[in-house]
């Protein structure tokens, strides 16, 4: 008897070599985790696709839960049927009978498997009669219909389904490698972070707090974030550097106008650093050009040569509506609503440098112990770990878990 089954579609994964099983495999574990509070039976792969199979039927939330992982191009909720006729025509007919309202459809069998008798086009036929008989005042449509019922023939078992929930795409995260991603409690970097996940990357968030000086809020707005973040299975630890003290050491030394340039030098140096430790092979940002002033070309170079490892700017080209659109879908818009004091607005000069010059940016620079101030941050970093990212190993010098955001020493 036909049963409901999830029945996972890739699309890029499909189209990699002989590493491609690599990528698959990512994709498995990476569901497993995600689906986590849901009564699974099993993940598996199967021939072009991955197969998710539940103790009971397969429901339109669990399908949903699925479509969020990275790597997922759509997700369908299919009848999983044998080889016999009468049963697959039979699932054919009750999936139609739930796409909805529809005034033409059209039968698409494919098979993986030529084992199997029938030829698609005889499968295409054969389910197509039992369509229209069921359906007699529907019309077959082959170009452009409004519903196209699938037929997949793959491993000895048949699935039958007539409508898919697109998924967010690109490839498992844990496929490219570990990134440190600049997070703050605002639009722009939740954003970026999800992104790079997107495209396969561990992502290990830094925020900068302005604690000492400022509340404590936009740490807990971080990790809210990290944690909207949970269904793409991106983030696998939080890293939180107490920037208040030093960012009023560095106002106080710097001309007012390279105030931010100074900060961000110092925050990017921060970053490479905990990359270091952690393995990771580049910073991100979610830095949109133009958008502020710390965001020009000019200043984007004098705080870029800082650093040696790659900085990554996934936004750089999107505007501040597309950035917040995408962060609704991402569901991490309601959180970078809520307003709180950081280190992006402590000691903020009134009129910040837009075209800042090499030769004033370095003299700033020298005009306090970057060295001994760096170090001390570095040392002074907190963290909290999370369980939704299986791609995700802490590193050595850091091995121990926290579950609660904490000092590096406890």
């Amino acid at each position: 008897m036909a049963r409901k089954v999830c029945l996972v579609h890739y699309h890029e994964i499909g189209l990699k070599g002989k590493n491609r099983s690599t990528f698959e495999n990512q994709l498995v574990t990476n569901l497993r985790r995600s689906l986590g509070d849901y009564p699974v039976e099993g993940v598996r792969r199967i021939s072009g696709h991955v197969l998710v199979t539940f103790e009971g039927e397969a429901t339109v939330e669990e399908a949903h839960a699925i479509s969020r992982v990275p790597g997922v191009a759509r997700v369908s909720l299919a009848y999983l049927c044998g080889l016999d006729e009468g049963e697959y025509c039979a699932a054919a007919v009750q999936a139609l009978r739930e796409a909805g309202d529809f005034v033409s459809f059209k039968v698409h069998a494919r098979r993986s498997s030529t084992t199997y008798g029938l030829h698609t086009l005889d499968i295409n036929r054969l389910v197509g009669a039992a369509l229209c008989e069921e359906f007699p005042d529907r019309r077959v449509e082959m170009h452009k219909p409004d519903v196209t019922v699938m037929v997949v023939v793959v491993n000895g078992s048949v699935y039958v389904y007539a409508a898919s929930e697109p998924g967010v795409g690109g490839l498992p995260v844990g496929t490219a490698g570990k990134v440190v991603t600049l997070l703050s409690s605002g639009f722009d970097s939740p954003v970026a972070t999800w992104m790079v996940g997107r495209r396969g990357a561990t992502c290990v968030p830094v925020h900068f707090s302005g604690r000492p000086m400022t509340p404590d809020t936009s740490e807990y707005l971080t990790q809210d974030i990290v944690r909207a973040l949970a269904p793409s299975g991106v983030v696998g630890r939080l890293y939180v550097v107490p920037f208040g003290a030093r960012q009023r050491e560095i106002s106080l030394a710097v001309p007012q106008s390279l105030r931010i340039i100074s900060y961000r030098r110092v925050m990017f140096s921060v970053a490479e650093r905990i990359a270091q430790l952690e393995g990771a092979k580049a910073i991100v940002t979610g830095e949109s050009l133009g958008q502020v002033a710390s965001q020009t070309l000019d200043n984007i170079a004098a705080v870029n040569e800082v650093v040696s490892l790659p900085v990554l700017r996934p936004l750089i080209g999107s505007d501040k509506q597309e950035i917040m659109r995408r962060a609704e879908q991402i569901g991490t818009y309601d959180i970078s609503c809520e307003t709180a004091p950081d280190c992006c607005t402590l000691f903020m000069p009134r009129r910040p440098e837009t075209h800042a010059r090499l030769d004033q940016v370095h003299e700033a620079w020298e005009s306090f112990d970057h060295d001994a101030m760096i170090e001390e941050l570095v040392n002074g970093i907190e963290y909290v770990d999370y369980d939704q990212c299986p791609s995700y190993r802490p590193p050595r010098m850091l091995r121990r878990r926290h579950h609660v955001l904490g000092p590096r020493s406890q």
